[in-house]
């Protein structure tokens, strides 16, 4: 089947436009990677990776239930999709699996229900004295985010900087929105700001291996979730004959992950081509839109699923409150230090977390503690990465502030958290 019908159309190493890095990144002796694979180990030494082994995919997974799919196992999926594509259609294969990988980054705990409750919250406290509309939080963008201003790595000297992925990268993040129903991929001819994307799905990525990943994407999810509805006992077996039909399969054809994925992979292999783009045939295409709908119609609009989207709500909600409270601008280090230390752990980690983001002055050293005043000035000193929260000027630079730190808490994290707000 590889066919390397696209070996001309592949991301070059060498092009400077798609390898540029905000910033630039310390070089390495004898390093056999390329640029792209480089992205792709930063990516997986990253705690936004890392986090994403306890991030809801659609099911909340509190109990650990090792059959349901995890964000983590979701990114392995896309990964595996599209490096497949890409090594049969002779597309940069580096490229694929650091987009694959990175791809979810930017997504908030208890999934898609969680990435709705901070929209929510940012248009209430950093927006509101706008008439914002659309979605203000959305992970696509907030992957980006993580990678430019959030996620940090330590370097050969044991200092933490930003992860500077290369623009190629950083594009294939943000322009993956696989719930944007179309066919025919193609990347776009310009590069732009990626910060002036307003809402996701608005552009198409701007390599072949961004808009390969995008397809992986949709494919990888609305497979996946079958099988983890049927884990769970959210399809009968009436449900599984009605999708059978309506795709066209015979009543002993399971619909299942492997199957549906390896028809889809096989059939953009196919059908794919520089002409037309990373396309589906008509018949794929319209099984793919099917499945899409069973899965809203039952597993995503489920009432099962309404008692966990009032607790994530609850959740962070109330941990955004906690933490909102204690603003004071350049004395919210002390006033965290005052208030919450001993009792609530989660408090002193978000506090010893702003650090590493605040440009610190002396005083908002003064009325706290010399211990913790000493480790003011320690974690400061070894952080080189962007201070994107100035001095704390504004309630709604410190309202955004608080808002990473939720992103990138995993469910776990979260609850632990919530139940800390529930001692007295």
């Amino acid at each position: 089947m590889e066919d390397k019908k696209f070996a001309g159309e592949a991301a070059k190493e060498n092009d400077e436009k798609l390898t540029e890095r905000e910033g630039g990144l310390y070089s390495r002796k004898r390093d056999p990677r390329s640029p792209f694979a480089r992205d792709y180990t930063r990516i997986l030494h990253s705690m936004a990776y890392r986090r994403m082994k306890h991030k809801t995919q659609v099911f909340f997974n509190e109990a650990g239930n090792d059959h349901i799919c995890t964000r983590i196992e979701h990114v392995a999926h896309v990964e595996s999709v599209a490096s497949t594509i890409a090594q049969v259609l002779g597309l940069n294969f580096d490229l694929t699996r650091a987009i694959a990988i990175g791809h979810d980054i930017g997504h908030a705990p208890f999934g898609h229900t969680g990435e709705k409750i901070l929209d929510d919250i940012v248009k209430t406290y950093i927006y509101k004295d706008s008439k914002e509309e659309g979605k203000v939080f959305w992970h696509e963008k907030n992957g980006v985010r993580f990678a430019d201003d959030i996620e940090l790595l330590e370097d050969p000297d044991g200092n933490f900087d930003n992860m500077h992925l290369t623009y190629a990268v950083r594009d294939g993040i943000i322009c993956h929105c696989g719930e944007v129903d179309q066919n025919g991929l193609r990347p776009r001819a310009e590069r732009m700001d990626l910060n002036m994307i307003q809402k996701a799905g608005e552009v198409e990525a701007c390599t072949w291996e961004g808009c390969v990943v995008k397809m992986a994407d949709k494919i990888a999810y609305l497979g996946r979730d079958i099988q983890d509805a049927k884990t769970m006992g959210y399809l009968s077996d009436d449900m599984l004959v009605e999708l059978n039909c309506k795709i066209n399969k015979d009543a002993d054809h399971v619909v299942n992950t492997t199957n549906i994925i390896q028809e889809m992979i096989a059939d953009i292999c196919d059908n794919s081509s520089p002409e037309k783009g990373i396309l589906l045939s008509a018949e794929k295409n319209e099984q793919l839109k099917i499945i899409k709908e069973f899965n809203y119609k039952y597993i995503y609009g489920n009432s099962r699923l309404h008692p966990f989207e009032e607790y994530a709500g609850l959740v962070l909600g109330e941990l955004f409150k906690a933490l909102y409270s204690y603003y004071d601008g350049e004395k919210t280090f002390a006033r965290l230090e005052k208030n919450e230390f001993d009792r609530r752990p989660f408090v002193r980690n978000f506090a010893e977390w702003l650090i590493g983001y605040t440009e610190i002055t002396d005083d908002m050293k003064k009325d706290v503690s010399s211990g913790w005043r000493d480790c003011i000035e320690k974690e400061s000193a070894v952080h080189l990465n962007k201070r994107i929260y100035g001095h704390l000027e504004t309630e709604q630079i410190y309202a955004q502030a608080i808002i990473d730190f939720l992103a990138g808490m995993t469910d776990v994290y979260a609850t632990k958290a919530f139940e800390q707000l529930l001692m007295c």
